[in-house]
């Protein structure tokens, strides 16, 4: 797997998604369902995005993994994780939920399955997203 510029690698086959759902943790939220499974090690964290045909056809389901990657990149940049694999679940609402929301959601629901060391979530501060204020994502959905 190559190594990604945050220091995070991807989670591609069908089995290690299948072994975080079943041993990892789940955070359902609004803009997506996290699941996260420690590895104790100290390598960079893997990520996974996965999106179900339910939430659209090939285009949708593209674009809802684009918004959760560049969201997964901008928080993991600023706090980068280590040994732990994540999947991230797009949900209906992925597409259209703000993109500063979408963003706190994964870091909630990163504390909530303990991933994420910190604040709770009321008290937690929120990434600064340039050119964010309009709540378009880095696609403009």
């Amino acid at each position: 797997m190559a190594q990604k510029s945050s220091g995070t690698r991807r989670l591609k086959r069908r089995a290690e998604f299948l072994r975080v759902a079943a041993k990892g943790s789940k955070a359902p939220m609004p803009g997506l369902v996290l699941q996260a499974l420690s590895r104790h090690d100290e390598e960079p964290a893997r990520l996974g995005f996965t999106v179900t045909k339910k939430v659209g056809n090939a285009v949708v389901r593209n674009r809802t993994k684009r918004r959760l990657r560049e969201a997964a990149r901008l928080l993991l940049a600023e706090r980068p994780l280590r040994g732990v694999d994540l999947v991230l679940i797009g949900r209906d609402g992925t597409r259209s939920r703000p993109f500063p929301a979408l963003i706190d959601d994964i870091a909630r629901a990163l504390r909530k399955t303990g991933a994420m060391p910190g604040r709770p979530a009321a008290t937690a501060p929120a990434v600064v997203v340039p050119g964010a204020a309009s709540g378009a994502g880095p696609d403009g959905a």
